[in-house]
C-alpha cells in the first residue's frame, strides 16, 4: 500500500477560470443528465445527513468520510453506493450518440468518482483498523460487493460507445479533461470492449484463467512445508534467540523451514558454508515441480491476452499504463544501470571472495555466500549497533520531528484536531494548512500504534481524493497512515528501529503527496498515479533519514532527549546505506531482466534463460545447481508481472532529483515549494515524464544514482 501522487505549477492563478467553466457547463445540463445530477446529489446529501446526525464530535469540514460504522451500516452504504453508481451509468446510457458531450457523459462520471470514493473507502478501511471482528467481516463483504459492481461497469458496452463518441469529437475541457477521456476509453478497451463479442468473451476467459493460475502459484509457495534439519554446530553463528525459536526434531536437530525469515537468518548469519548452500538450494527449488508448469502456462496465457488486445506481447500491454511505456525502454534502462554498476560490483565481489578465502579456505564463492560475507564486511567497516540506535528514537519525538521536517520543506502547517471523531483512542487527526495563505489543504489520520486485529504493516490510504467540484470549490483530500509501532507503556517510551523510522518517513511522504495534489479530476488524485511514478517522491524523501541535520532533529536518547544521535553514527548510517549496494542491485536487476524477457518474448526456455542471465549479470557467479527461481518468484506472477523494474526505476530518478535539487540545502523551502507545485500538484493529470522534466529542467538521468553509489563504494 504500499503494501504497496505527483503534480504542476501552483494553481492559484489558473483555478478560478476552470471553476467558472465547470460550473457553467453543469448549469447547461438538461434533460436526463440534469435529473441524473439532481438524483445523485440528493442521494449523497441524504447519506451525509444521516451519518452527521449520529456524531457528537467535531466534523471535518468538507469530509464525506465516515468512521465508526456498524457492520449493518457498512453493508447498507455499500448497497447505496452500488445503486447510485448504477443510476449514473444507466442514465448516461439513455443518451443518443449524436447528443453526447463532455458535459452530459464525462462530467457525470467524474463527479460520481469524486463523490463515491470517500464513501467506498468508508466501507473498506474498517477491515484494516476496526477492533470489531464483525465490522472487519462486513467491510470485507462490502469490498467484494463493490468490486463485483465495478467489474460489471467496466464491461458496459453502452457507456463505452458514448465515451468513445465524446473522444472522437475531441470534446473536452483542457489537457486534464483530454487525459481523463483517454483514460476512460483505454480502460474500457483493455477489457476488450472494442472487440467482437467472441473475442471479448475470450478476453474474459483468459483473465479468469490467469487469475486462477496466479493464485495457485502463490498458494503453492505458501503451502510449501519443506524443511531441513541441522545440528547446533551446523548453525554456528546464528543468534541463540533464533535457535530457541526453531522446532526440534526427535533426533535433537533444529528444523529450518523455507519461510523467508528462517532463510534470511541462515544466509546472513550462519558461519557454515555447507549449511548456507543447502538452505539456498532448497529455497531456490521450492514448489518447483508444481509451479514451473504454472509459470510457463501463465506466461503463454498473458501473451495470448495481450495479442487479443492488439499488443505484440504482454510486457507492452502492461507497460502501456506505465511511465516506461515499452519493454525496449525497460531493457535499455536495466542494461544501462547494470553496466554502470559493473566496476563497483567487481570490487565488492573481490573483497567478499578474499574474506571467504580467509575464513573457509579455497572453497569457491557462490551466490549463497553473498549475504553472509556482505554482512561480515559491514560489521568490520561500520561501527553500527542498531539496538543502541533504537534508544535514541522514541516514537513521539520521531513523529514530531518528521512533521516538522515536512512542514519546513513544503510550506505547510499541521494542527491536531483534538475532538474529531475517530475509531480508536490511539488515533489522531490533523488538519493541513498552507503556511503562507492559511488555506485548508486537507486532513490526515494517524493510526500508528500496535493493537490486535489491525493490519500488520505500514501503509497509507487516500480516504478522500481532491477534486474540483461542480460548485467551483475543491473537494478536500484526506489521508490515513496505518502502522504497528510500539507506543509508550507504563512509563517506558516506545522506541523505533531505524528501519521503522525510514518506513514512517516514506509513508508520511505519501500522506503529503495526497494532501498537496491539486488535480481537477479525482481519477488523478490521491495515489491514483502512474505506478512507475507514484513511489518516486517517497523514495526521494527517504534521503532525509540519512542526513545528520534531520537525524538530530528526530532523535534524542530516551532518558535525555537533549542528547541526539552522535555525528559518527550519522556518518556511518549514510555509508552503510550504500555498502555493497552494487552487487545487491545487480541481483535485483537479474530478476527484473528475467521478468521482462519472459513477458516480451514468446516460447522462452525459462530454465536456460536463468542459467544464461545469472553469470552474465552476476559477474560469473553461476545459478545454484538444481534451483529454479522461476518456480518461487511471486513478484513476477501477481502484482508486478512485467513490472519488477519499477522500484529501481523510481529509486534511480529519485536520486536524480535529490542530488540536483536538495542535497546541498535540505531545508530549502523555495525548492520544496517547487517540488510541491510541480511534482505533487499535477497528480495523474499530467504525463509523469513531462512532470519530471518540468521540475528538473532537463531529461532525467541515471548518473546521479550511479555517482552516489560510487561515492561510498570500496
Amino acid at each position: 500500500m504500499s503494501e504497496n501522487e505527483s503534480r504542476s505549477d501552483k494553481m492559484t492563478t489558473t483555478t478560478p477560470p476552470k471553476r467558472r467553466l465547470l460550473s457553467t457547463n453543469l448549469l447547461a445540463v438538461s434533460g436526463a443528465a440534469a435529473l441524473l445530477a439532481l438524483a445523485v446529489n440528493l442521494g449523497y446529501s441524504a447519506i451525509n445527513h444521516h451519518f452527521k446526525t449520529k456524531s457528537k464530535h467535531k466534523d471535518l469540514r468538507g469530509s464525506s468520510v465516515r468512521v465508526n460504522f456498524s457492520a449493518s451500516e457498512i453493508l447498507k452504504l455499500a448497497e447505496t453506493i452500488i445503486a447510485k453508481s448504477k443510476l449514473v451509468h444507466d442514465t448516461i446510457a439513455l443518451l443518443s450518440l449524436d447528443k453526447v458531450t463532455y458535459t452530459n457523459v464525462i462530467l457525470p462520471l467524474a463527479e460520481l468518482d469524486a463523490q463515491q470514493f470517500p464513501l467506498v473507502q468508508s466501507c473498506l478501511f474498517p477491515k484494516l483498523v476496526s477492533t470489531s471482528q464483525a465490522v472487519r467481516k462486513a467491510s470485507g463483504e462490502a469490498e467484494r460487493m463493490i468490486d463485483t459492481h465495478v467489474l460489471s461497469c467496466s464491461k458496459r458496452e453502452d457507456v463505452y460507445r458514448l465515451v468513445k463518441a465524446v473522444a472522437a469529437k475531441a470534446d473536452w475541457i483542457g489537457p486534464e479533461g483530454k487525459r481523463y477521456v483517454q483514460s476512460l476509453v483505454r480502460d474500457f478497451e483493455r477489457n476488450g470492449l472494442n472487440l467482437t463479442e467472441t473475442k471479448r468473451e475470450e478476453v474474459q476467459r483468459l483473465r479468469v484463467q490467469i487469475d486462477e493460475l496466479s493464485l495457485q502459484y502463490v498458494r503453492n509457495i505458501d503451502n510449501d512445508k519443506t524443511s531441513l534439519l541441522f545440528s547446533e554446530s551446523e548453525l554456528a553463528g546464528v543468534p541463540l534467540e533464533f535457535l530457541k525459536s526453531l522446532q526440534k526434531a526427535e533426533n535433537g536437530k533444529y528444523k529450518v523451514t523455507m519461510k523467508s525469515h528462517h532463510v534470511a537468518a541462515v544466509l546472513e548469519l550462519c558461519k557454515v558454508g555447507t549449511t548456507r548452500r543447502a538452505v539456498a538450494v532448497e529455497f531456490g527449488k521450492r514448489s518447483g515441480e508444481v509451479n514451473f508448469p504454472v509459470m510457463e502456462n501463465l506466461v503463454q496465457l498473458r501473451h495470448k491476452l495481450a495479442r487479443l488486445l492488439s499488443y505484440p506481447n504482454y510486457a507492452d500491454y502492461a507497460l502501456d499504463l506505465r511511465m516506461a511505456k515499452t519493454s525496449t525502454k525497460v531493457y535499455e534502462f536495466l542494461e544501462d544501470v547494470s553496466g554502470s554498476l559493473t566496476e563497483m560490483a567487481t570490487r565488492e565481489l573481490a573483497v567478499l571472495k578474499d574474506l571467504k578465502m580467509k575464513e573457509e579456505g579455497h572453497l569457491p564463492f557462490g551466490i549463497e555466500d553473498l549475504s553472509y560475507y556482505a554482512k561480515r564486511v559491514e560489521e568490520q567497516q561500520f561501527d553500527l549497533e542498531f539496538g543502541a540506535i533504537k534508544q535514541y528514537l522514541p516514537v513521539k519525538l520521531v513523529l514530531s520531528g518528521v512533521l516538522k521536517i515536512f512542514e519546513d520543506i513544503f510550506g505547510l502547517n499541521f494542527k491536531e484536531i483534538v475532538d474529531a471523531e475517530v475509531w480508536h483512542p490511539d488515533v489522531s487527526v490533523f488538519s493541513v494548512f498552507d503556511l503562507s495563505s492559511s488555506e485548508l489543504l486537507g486532513y490526515f489520520y494517524l493510526d500508528i500504534y500496535k493493537r490486535e486485529g489491525k493490519y500488520g504493516h505500514t501503509c497509507v490510504l487516500a480516504l478522500q481524493n481532491g477534486a474540483l467540484l461542480p460548485n467551483g470549490e475543491r473537494q478536500t483530500p484526506i489521508a490515513l497512515l496505518i502502522s504497528q509501532l510500539q507506543k509508550d507503556m507504563d512509563g517506558h517510551p516506545g522506541l523505533l528501529r531505524f528501519s521503522e523510522v525510514v518506513n514512517l518517513f516514506h509513508e508520511f511522504s505519501h500522506v503529503v503527496q495526497i494532501i498537496c495534489n491539486r488535480a481537477s479530476v479525482a481519477r488523478f488524485s490521491g495515489l491514483r498515479l502512474d505506478p512507475d511514478f507514484v513511489e518516486l517522491p517517497a523514495q526521494m524523501l527517504e534521503n532525509w533519514c540519512y542526513e545528520a541535520f534531520c537525524l538530530k532533529l528526530i532523535s534524542g536518547f530516551h532518558q535525555d532527549i537533549t542528547r541526539p544521535i552522535k555525528d559518527e553514527t550519522c556518518k556511518s548510517l549514510k555509508r552503510w546505506r550504500h555498502s555493497f549496494s552494487a552487487l545487491k542491485l545487480k541481483q535485483e536487476i537479474l530478476y527484473c531482466l528475467f521478468d521482462q524477457i519472459v513477458h516480451s518474448v514468446d516460447n522462452v526456455d525459462i530454465v536456460e534463460l536463468l542459467k544464461h542471465l545469472h553469470p552474465k549479470v552476476m559477474l560469473g557467479l553461476p545459478l545454484l545447481e538444481g534451483t529454479n527461481p522461476a518456480s518461487c518468484f511471486p513478484r513476477s506472477v501477481i502484482g508486478y508481472e512485467a513490472a519488477c523494474y519499477s522500484r529501481l526505476w523510481s529509486e534511480v530518478f529519485a536520486a536524480d532529483i535529490f542530488v540536483s535539487k536538495f542535497r546541498d540545502d535540505l531545508s530549502n523551502q523555495f525548492v520544496g515549494m517547487q517540488f510541491r507545485n510541480k511534482i505533487f500538484a499535477p497528480g495523474g493529470g499530467k504525463d509523469p515524464m513531462e512532470t519530471l522534466i518540468d521540475f528538473l529542467g532537463r531529461e532525467p538521468s541515471i548518473q546521479a544514482f550511479i555517482n552516489r553509489k560510487a561515492e561510498y563504494s570500496l
